[in-house]
């Protein structure tokens, strides 16, 4: 992926090359195929790209670019995913089709759509606009966040950047933590970073929202929403099941097709899963026309480790990982054991790429080791299945008949909990209990979310009494109580709560910005989510079989050792503690030093932190790897290393 960056000057002495110059430097840590910047006549104005070359058609581009005859100047970080039905709408000459670049594309839709342009574009996108006759930049974000874009405000400057230390060597910028933001940070005990989708770890440097777009004018900045996903209120009604799973190849091999664009090689993170499985199904052919190979990037335990893991969870999915590529073909497997390599030993790296404190170290460092073996193999293009839960592989039976319970169809859910059961080879009398447990938890969920939350959290009390922290999350609804929200709830908080898509994508464009790698999710394409919200809620669960649609469709696409195993699951990560074990020593001296730091003690909730300690002892058991306490340890370390290190 490209990165951007701008000034804008407000007032003041205009000439001076050095701002962006400065930021631009900070950007050579990046890998690029080129490097330019451009000013405008008045010098009031100057645009960065430290670009890649991904696709064929951007070999040789020229960003940033201005055209004199429409006074527009772009600088972009984009893959469109839409061109041909760009092409179209835009009404493009067939011979100038075929070399045609995604900025240019932008650049057409700009000059036919205006500021409602970036709701016509389907893709992984962040662009800056200069719009010599208006007189202001405008820029946009992609619907689901997968690039980033930061922006400062002085009274001397307008700057933004993709990402966001380069933005401190502007004048007047300085490097303070945003309270509000770190508190939320440390009060969600879930994956999620923070509400609030503008703020930054640092205070006065803000990042664009997904699905939002900006305008600079006069000094003022204007930020409004162009889109949204919403569930459609009428479902797609087909006339066989047959029908909807033709309709689910159509769009999803669209989507898949779209993401292989690429001038160099293309790799997946491959799981034994059906999500990642069935975007390898629908990614293997197209590239062995290509003449290429899918190269596959697979997590499996480390060396002696020994699998506590419960029977319906898989640790090790190796066995089907390779029936996965066995049976698809074209795959070039990658098993990778990551000797060596644990939760702690990627944190400072992990720190720097992410630019702030972050929660997911039980896999972070697969995640980048992968990165490194990928660019080694020539990889440009990285594919995941991230978002299946919620999309392609949708589909919770037991949700879906309590939903049938609580909307008094009891009729229907007697029926067709008794495929459920015959499946599951299991009885009524066990899944009746489990479901009216399930109903009482949702019709009591609007009283429980306002009170308080009874998990250990890892935020001072005076913190978050001083910020006001947990009153805002309350009134949120981000889950600060022990009571899950129902799926459908769950499935809605991921496309419609902009701060879930925000996460995710910030944190792949990030961490895969280094290695010059794009991070591209089929199962997160926008036409695949309103595909799948549009379609009945019956269509996922079928004769008792979860996640159905998916199944059926992928048929001759995986093997049935996977498209159809039901009853175990893959979990990745369990072995992280194991790992941590020989280090183990050396984290509880840095944990102890953190709990006798007034720094720390300033934010974080020490009395819990010792808590979580002694429960650990001097050898945490390995079935700890889910456990709330070994997560608080470890994510109080990484808050303390970033308090240290960035604040």
């Amino acid at each position: 992926m490209s990165a951007i960056a701008g000034v804008l000057c407000l007032s003041g002495d205009c000439s001076s090359r050095e701002p962006i110059v400065k930021v631009m430097e900070a950007l050579r840590k990046y890998p690029a195929d080129d490097a330019r910047i451009w000013m405008h006549p008045s010098s009031a104005l100057s645009l960065g790209c430290h670009a890649l070359w991904t696709t064929t058609e951007s070999v040789g581009e020229a960003l940033p670019r201005y055209t004199e005859s429409d006074g527009l100047a772009i600088t972009a970080d984009v893959i469109l995913d839409n061109r041909e039905e760009l092409f179209e709408q835009l009404g493009i000459a067939s011979r100038d089709r075929k070399g045609m670049t995604d900025s240019e594309l932008i650049v057409a839709a700009y000059k036919k759509w205006g500021d409602s342009s970036p709701r016509y574009l389907v893709g992984d996108f962040a662009f800056v606009i200069w719009d010599e006759k208006r007189r202001e930049l405008f820029g946009a974000r992609d619907l689901l966040g997968r690039r980033t874009l930061y922006y400062v405000q002085t009274p001397d400057r307008f700057a933004f950047c993709t990402v966001i230390q380069p933005l401190l060597a502007i004048p007047g910028v300085r490097k303070e933590l945003q309270e509000d933001w770190f508190a939320e940070f440390l009060a969600i005990p879930m994956m999620l970073d923070a509400i609030d989708v503008r703020a930054t770890a640092y205070r006065g440097i803000w990042q664009l929202p997904p699905a939002h777009s900006i305008t600079v004018k006069n000094g003022s900045v204007t930020i409004k929403e162009y889109d949204k996903i919403t569930t459609p209120k009428r479902k797609l009604n087909l006339k066989s099941d047959a029908e909807y799973e033709e309709a689910f190849r159509d769009v999803f091999e669209r989507s898949v097709r779209s993401k292989l664009r690429t001038r160099l090689q293309v790799g997946i993170r491959l799981s034994g899963g059906l999500d990642s499985g069935v975007v390898a199904g629908f990614a293997a052919s197209p590239l062995r026309q290509e003449s290429k190979k899918l190269h596959a990037y697979s997590f499996v335990p480390a060396e002696g480790y020994t699998d506590w893991t419960p029977k319906r969870l898989i640790a090790n999915e190796r066995p089907y990982i390779e029936e996965t590529a066995r049976y698809i073909g074209n795959i070039e497997e990658h098993y990778m054991p990551f000797e060596g390599r644990s939760a702690i030993s990627e944190i400072d790296s992990v720190l720097d790429m992410v630019e702030g404190p972050y929660k997911f170290f039980e896999n972070a460092f697969w995640l980048t080791g992968m990165l490194e073996q990928a660019k080694q193999h020539g990889v440009s293009v990285m594919l995941n299945g991230s978002r299946g839960n919620y999309t392609v592989s949708w589909g919770d039976p037991i949700d879906h008949y309590t939903r049938l319970l609580r909307t008094f169809r009891w009729v229907r859910a007697y029926r067709q909990l008794n495929g459920y059961v015959q499946v599951m080879r299991t009885g009524k009398s066990v899944i009746f209990p489990i479901m009216a447990r399930q109903a009482y938890a949702y019709w009591m969920r609007s009283s429980l979310r306002k009170k308080r939350s009874d998990i250990p959290l890892l935020i001072h009390p005076d913190f978050a009494a001083r910020t006001k922290v947990i009153e805002r999350l309350m009134d949120a609804d981000v889950g600060l109580t022990a009571y899950s929200p129902d799926e459908i709830s769950a499935r809605n908080d991921q496309f419609e709560r902009l701060s879930v898509s925000n996460h995710i994508g910030t944190a792949a464009a990030k961490m895969s910005l280094p290695y010059g790698i794009v991070e591209r999710d089929p199962t997160g394409d926008p036409r695949v989510i309103r595909f799948c919200l549009s379609v009945p809620d019956e269509q996922f669960v079928r004769g008792g079989v979860d996640r159905s649609l998916v199944r059926r469709a992928a048929k001759g696409r995986l093997p049935d050792m996977v498209r159809m195993n039901i009853r175990q699951r893959g979990v990745q990560g369990a072995d992280w503690i194991y790992r941590l074990l020989p280090q183990w020593k050396s984290v509880r001296e840095e944990l102890d030093a953190l709990c006798a730091d007034p720094l720390a003690s300033h934010y974080l909730n020490v009395p819990q932190i010792k808590k979580s300690l002694r429960k650990l002892g001097e050898q945490p058991k390995l079935e700890y790897a889910f456990d709330l306490d070994a997560r608080i340890a470890i994510r109080s370390l990484i808050a303390y290393r970033f308090l240290r290190r960035w604040v």
